[in-house]
């Protein structure tokens, strides 16, 4: 039976706390668009996104004002592209770039991602012409997400093709300089990528999916803080930071319960099987809807503080706590992610010189995912980046869970400037890096950082 203070809980998390479902994508696996021309595999690609997805927004908008739940954004993620085109050439890789951004306009989605590759063992020649083709294919498309795994517990990190990711993005920020080099914000390199995660830029439809597959992934940083401002209130005596959590774990449970309910009601409109739901802290730049308020509610004045890293990994392991014991389908991220351009305190924290890009590494080492749009000075070098990527997918490799770099060097900005993106995707000061231009000669070595010892399990 459910008790009518979880019904009115449940109400005010979505009218006063920013609760809402983050995303519902729809994974497609494109294997079967294969064919000998590229032209026909871009005709194939696009005829069935579109009659796939036809009635994805529309299912999606109406199950939204059915239960009052705000799905705030539709996505595609679709088979690895390099698995899709391999042997087609790097002009043939931006075509099909070019017919999945025009399949996602015209299904009337956000964004779609699939534009990527695994090279964590090592590049094959599908890998590398889909790198070659990214600044190309990113110039051409506005919809379109990349990623590229490049490290793994099982495989160790392919340093390699870190550095030609600190390249890319190079040329995909200068080739975006109207815009802030926002092109570079719709790439990100992992560890340990999750074959099945809703969320931009780093969904895929890996294999061993469902033909077709609704995912969905719900956030409440908002819903957080509220519980937490409240049960400080209403406590005769101060909690302990055990009391804290288990506050977390109980409204993360909540929210994936909310999220799961939508996720299913889309798709069994579509006819579709439920994949995972992603419980996920992702906030936005809006007020009230901040994991950066969060750690200042848990204790620390200025978000970089010592402790700020302690409380980070206490709420990741709630929200997991919390989100697998309300739904079996609980996967990809799930957990708390700090992405500062798109956190208001995150980015005022930069602003105010209280967080470094050092603290945010060892912040990565307990959250959900890494380095997330950090907006960098334009005249950093590719080689830089790539150390910098380096130190996060080591961080995943050693401990066995996903980082991810999603880093932004704004052309003509440095340390101190500003720089907007808009929407969701929010804005910040450019955070400075220490020692540009010193590891150089690390990353000139090239070849790959073996797997640690564990990584024998089978």
């Amino acid at each position: 039976m459910i008790r009518s203070d979880q019904i009115l809980t449940t109400v005010d998390m979505i009218q006063k706390e920013n609760l809402d479902v983050r995303a519902v994508t729809m994974g497609i696996d494109l294997m079967d668009c294969r064919s000998e021309s590229p032209r026909d595999t871009c005709t194939q690609i696009k005829d069935k996104i579109c009659r796939h997805a036809e009635n994805l927004v529309a299912v999606c908008e109406q199950v939204s004002a059915k239960y009052g739940i705000s799905v705030v954004n539709k996505r595609i993620a679709v088979t690895p592209v390099a698995y899709v085109a391999a042997g087609f050439s790097q002009a043939d890789f931006v075509a099909i770039a070019k017919s999945l951004d025009e399949a996602a306009s015209l299904v009337g989605i956000d964004f779609l991602g699939g534009f990527s590759a695994n090279v964590e063992n090592g590049t094959c020649k599908a890998a590398a012409t889909l790198m070659a083709a990214m600044p190309d294919a990113m110039a051409a498309t506005a919809k379109v997400c990349a990623s590229i795994n490049v490290g793994s517990s099982k495989y160790g990190i392919n340093m390699d093709a870190v550095a030609t990711m600190g390249q890319v993005i190079k040329d995909l920020a200068d080739g975006s300089k109207d815009s802030g080099g926002f092109s570079a914000a719709r790439l990100v390199v992992f560890t340990n990528q999750p074959e099945a995660n809703p969320f931009m830029a780093g969904a895929i439809h890996g294999p061993g999916q469902h033909e077709v597959v609704i995912n969905v992934g719900v956030s409440g940083p908002g819903v957080v803080a509220r519980a937490l401002e409240r049960k400080l209130a209403e406590a005769v005596t101060r909690p302990g930071l055990h009391e804290l959590a288990e506050e977390i774990k109980q409204t993360a449970c909540r929210v994936t319960r909310c999220g799961e309910l939508i996720g299913r009601q889309v798709s069994t409109a579509l006819d579709l099987p439920f994949g995972i739901v992603d419980v996920s802290l992702a906030p936005t730049p809006k007020v009230g809807d901040s994991v950066g308020e969060i750690l200042k509610i848990m204790g620390v004045d200025n978000i970089g503080a010592p402790g700020s890293t302690a409380i980070v990994a206490l709420l990741n392991d709630a929200v997991k706590k919390g989100g697998s014991f309300a739904s079996q389908s609980a996967g990809g991220l799930s957990g708390a992610f700090i992405p500062v351009c798109e956190d208001a305190e995150l980015a005022e924290a930069v602003k105010n010189n209280s967080l470094s890009l050092e603290k945010l590494e060892a912040m990565t080492s307990v959250c959900s995912v890494g380095l997330d749009m950090i907006a960098v000075p334009g005249s950093v070098d590719a080689a830089t980046i790539a150390a910098i990527i380096a130190d996060e997918m080591a961080i995943g490799m050693i401990n066995h869970k996903t980082t991810a770099v999603r880093i932004i060097p704004v052309p003509g900005k440095e340390e101190g400037d500003f720089v907007s993106f808009g929407g969701l995707f929010g804005e910040s000061a450019i955070l400075p890096v220490q020692n540009v231009g010193k590891s150089n000669r690390f990353v000139e070595f090239g070849g790959k950082i073996p797997a640690p010892i564990n990584s024998l399990k089978n």
